[in-house]
């Protein structure tokens, strides 16, 4: 995979609405177990239990269904600031530094200032020997 297209992923997968679509997505799977698993749908040892005939509450499993949504949301809160961090980076980089002109177009201007003020001085002192008044 060459180079540019890389480059150009990792524009496209920083831009803020991927981010932000793929947190909405992540986010929103974590909490579907959180609506489900009350019920106890999500789990096949509570239907078995419930088959079974044998009084069931379903706290454990909600409770730990609840974990994991902090974790994945404490994980992604992570990355997303990751991600936040590497374009503050981006936008704070200096601009790259303008190369230096080559040694001949350097020479020549320092050839065309010099002679510049070569023909000032020699203007000053030829109105200076002018008379004045005459």
């Amino acid at each position: 995979m060459p180079i540019s297209r890389l480059c150009e992923f990792k524009e496209f997968a920083v831009k803020g609405n991927v981010v932000g679509m793929a947190v909405g997505i992540t986010i929103g799977a974590a909490f579907g177990g959180l609506v489900v698993d009350p019920w106890g749908k999500g789990f096949t040892a509570l239907s078995e239990a419930k088959k079974a005939g044998a009084p069931v509450v379903a706290c454990g499993a909600f409770l730990n269904t609840i974990i994991n949504f902090v974790i994945l949301a404490f994980m992604i809160f992570l990355l997303v600031q990751g991600v936040n961090r590497l374009k503050r980076q981006q936008a704070a980089a200096p601009p790259a530094a303008t190369p230096a002109p080559p040694a001949e177009e350097t020479l020549l201007r320092e050839i065309r200032d010099r002679e510049i003020v070569r023909q000032a001085t020699s203007r000053l002192l030829l109105a200076a020997r002018e008379p004045v008044g005459v």
